[in-house]
């Protein structure tokens, strides 16, 4: 019982002995107690003083107890007060009619003080939890609510996230035909302009021509990878079973004419089968291939490609013997448009490792860069094995 709050007990009896006895021994117990003379005055009493529980005496002048108690019941603002009748009646019958009037428990008169006590604290710890089940559905309904405010929120944004990918797959058309055909008849009618007029132009005409096809062959490549790196999400296929050693053969043919030109070595150990998209891997491979060609010494590049098992996951490995990356810059280089060296040293857009990055997290993987076997660097990425095989 919380001594700060005590239960209000409201007794209903129209014997003054009878409450005076039991409102004496009730408030000696730390409860709070009211009286009604009779059944009329018991439910304006119930009404606006809303007890706790209520003792009602079965037989009053006017309103018996089981008329009062059908009041109670039949009245929104006191139905759920448990009432425990006071009778003297001893039949069966009566008892049953206590039950259906909504009484929850009786007592019998003569009554002990220490039962009904005993009773008043049982209904009142009863009402209690009944209180607190209802407090805790109440705050689960609103909770269930909220939740479905948030869903709705989610859905909405889901909906906007498909508008706004529709919207990217629109300019990437634009950006991929569009934009693209405009460049190469820049280049193109340049390239004739330094052809026709050969021998006549001077020595600053002839370089201005060629920062003009190299402007529109750098923006070109800078589209190319734009168009990529936007399709990893809306142009992407399901994941499913490969084998990881064809989508790096795939990437060797594309840096194949790259590949001969530096007299590039590449060592590739057995790969392993993996969960992934062919198209994207290969694009992996072909990006990181590429830079270990790029970014060289003049030693002919070399680079190796090995794999190691973690638990669920492959640890994918590309080393080279190139320029490194330093500490300070191995996050950096995986952001949009990242360059350590300008466009006089090493070409290219500066967007290359991003696509690897975001490719990779679209495996459900992640790609980091450490310090590569006798200098150079290792681009290490994880990616789901096939099945449980070596699990």
């Amino acid at each position: 019982m919380n001594a700060t709050l005590p239960s209000t007990v409201l007794i209903v009896d129209d014997t003054p002995a009878n409450v005076r006895v039991l409102a004496e021994y009730l408030d000696g117990h730390g409860f709070n107690v009211t009286v009604a003379q009779d059944g009329e005055e018991g439910l304006e009493r119930a009404r606006f003083g809303q007890p706790d529980l209520i003792l009602l005496d079965a037989m009053m002048p006017g309103w018996d107890g089981f008329e009062t108690c059908r009041r109670l019941k039949a009245d929104p603002a006191t139905a759920a007060i448990p009432v425990i009748f006071m009778t003297a009646l001893s039949d069966i019958g009566d008892k049953v009619r206590a039950y259906g009037a909504g009484g929850i428990d009786y007592v019998t008169k003569p009554f002990h003080a220490e039962e009904v006590l005993a009773r008043v604290n049982t209904h009142l710890s009863l009402r209690n939890m009944q209180r607190e089940l209802q407090e805790r559905n109440e705050a689960l309904q609103r909770e269930i609510r909220e939740r479905q405010r948030a869903e709705q929120v989610l859905a909405e944004r889901s909906r906007e996230l498909a508008r706004s990918n529709a919207e990217l797959e629109r300019m990437a058309y634009i950006a991929s035909h569009d934009l693209q055909e405009p460049l190469r008849m820049v280049a193109s009618y340049v390239q004739l302009l330094e052809r026709r007029y050969m021998g006549q132009l001077d020595a600053d005409a002839h370089e201005f021509i060629g920062f003009a096809v190299d402007g529109a062959r750098r923006m070109q490549a800078l589209i190319d990878d734009l168009l990529t790196i936007s399709r990893v999400d809306t142009k992407a296929r399901p994941l499913q079973q490969l084998e990881l050693g064809d989508a790096l053969a795939a990437a060797m043919r594309s840096l194949r004419i790259s590949i001969e030109e530096r007299q590039a070595e590449v060592r590739v150990e057995a790969l392993p089968r993996v969960l992934g998209d062919a198209a994207q891997l290969t694009q992996v491979f072909q990006n990181l291939l590429s830079n270990a060609i790029k970014f060289c010494h003049a030693a002919p590049p070399t680079a190796s490609i090995s794999a190691q098992r973690d638990g669920a996951l492959w640890r994918i490995r590309v080393s080279d013997n190139g320029i490194g990356v330093p500490q300070e810059y191995r996050e950096r280089i995986f952001g949009m448009f990242q360059r350590l060296h300008g466009r006089r040293e090493y070409a290219g857009t500066g967007i290359g490792l991003a696509i690897c990055q975001k490719i990779v997290e679209r495996h459900g993987g992640t790609i980091w860069v450490e310090d590569g076997e006798g200098g150079g660097s290792a681009f290490v990425f994880t990616l789901q094995a096939a099945g449980q095989e070596g699990a």
